[in-house]
């Protein structure tokens, strides 16, 4: 698996475009990024936390009973499990410590779900940044929990009342911060999403999960299918980043929201069209005149409207099957797994279970490998209203 090309793309899509302002900040950070991770003491540093702070590894666990009653063996790459409850504190601690190496005293970020925010929030505490974060009021109500997290960690959320209030509008936000704040700031983008370097930098935070996926499951549980849930894009594309040159199908699952027929869904591998949409060209849900069209989805990080460019270059090349869930679906899939297994799945978690259960009979007898990218314990509020 190889970096962008010189001018931080993948294939057709990702590139840089943003403000001149930022121009200089995105030079200096791909400098520092690039020799940090070529920096034995900084990758030291990070395996150190990761192992000691976040947990890692996380384990992989055999879902015996929802395999039995399948007809195939689920192993789930257990995310949630990780320090705040899910693959995002891979990302954060990365970039804070990248934060504190480039000497930006402050550090600002984005989130829908709140476990971006959280990760975040967390990463700032542990290394001494000053922390915002911007999340849409929206998400604000659903993710109540993960809002007081955050402000017991020491971080100012900023709600954005702007388009929708939600994850889309946050970034807007963070990126109008950033391009004032610059010289002692530092964006930590939650997803594989942005201006180049960010989403070849995220992915290397988060390809410690398939790196970890092929050691666990390599032998007898080796996978015949890897499956994940995309929004940005971030738990998906570091499961894929270690199998892609492999023989294993790779299935992405989108944000089927109402039914891909509504228009109401973030399904923008499947139903979007190539365009620019914060910084990348990729693709997204956009009108005829290409205008960025809302995203919809009961999972607050699923609720985005584009997709990391390495994404759309895989679709283009047919290297990732890309399928879609509806919400009805997923809130089936929370149901399914707390009940057959006790692990209560994030709802954006949940749309890659509906898969592999709706899709059960094409894999039967075969090995599936999926990324439970994070806990429930967020999402139980929402849901037990649904289920009122």
């Amino acid at each position: 698996m190889t970096g962008p090309d010189d001018r931080g793309r993948f294939g057709a899509y990702g590139g840089r475009y943003a403000p001149e302002t930022l121009m200089p900040a995105l030079d200096e950070l791909e400098r520092e990024f690039t020799a940090a991770w070529n920096d034995r003491a900084f990758r030291s540093e990070l395996g150190e936390l990761l192992t000691t702070y976040v947990g890692r590894p996380t384990p992989v666990f055999h879902a015996k009973r929802l395999s039995e009653q399948l007809g195939f063996d689920l192993w789930l790459k257990r995310e949630d499990l990780a320090h705040t409850g899910a693959h995002k504190i891979n990302n954060t601690m990365g970039q804070a410590l990248l934060a504190k190496r480039m000497g930006k005293p402050r550090v600002i970020a984005e989130t829908g779900a709140g476990q971006h925010g959280v990760a975040t929030a967390t990463a700032c505490a542990l290394v001494g940044r000053e922390c915002a974060v911007y999340m849409g009021e929206k998400d604000i109500e659903r993710q109540a929990l993960n809002v007081d997290r955050m402000r017991l960690l020491g971080a100012e959320v900023i709600p954005v009342d702007a388009g929708a209030g939600t994850l889309k509008d946050a970034v807007s936000e963070a990126m109008r911060d950033w391009v004032g704040s610059v010289e002692h700031t530092h964006y930590i983008i939650g997803s594989v999403v942005g201006p180049h370097p960010f989403p070849w930098m995220v992915r290397e935070f988060q390809r410690v999960i398939g790196d970890e996926m092929h050691e666990q499951l390599h032998g007898a549980a080796e996978p015949d299918v890897v499956v994940a849930c995309v929004g940005g894009g971030s738990n998906s594309i570091g499961a894929f980043a270690t199998y892609v040159d492999d023989d294993v199908e790779l299935v992405g699952v989108e944000a089927g929201g109402y039914g891909l027929d509504t228009g109401k869904h973030g399904a923008s591998l499947i139903e979007g069209t190539p365009g620019v949409i914060h910084g990348s060209f990729t693709y997204l849900l956009q009108d005829d005149e290409g205008q960025v069209l809302e995203a919809h989805s009961i999972s607050a990080g699923l609720d985005y409207p584009g997709v990391g460019p390495e994404h759309a270059a895989f679709r283009d090349a047919g290297i990732v099957r890309y399928e879609s869930v509806t919400d009805e679906e997923a809130v089936e899939a929370v149901h399914l797994l707390s009940r057959t297994e006790g692990i209560i799945p994030a709802l954006e978690s949940a749309h890659a279970i509906a898969w592999v259960v709706r899709e059960a009979a094409s894999l039967v007898g075969k090995n599936v490998a999926l990324v439970l990218s994070g806990r429930g314990d967020k999402d139980v509020t929402q849901i037990a209203a649904l289920d009122d």
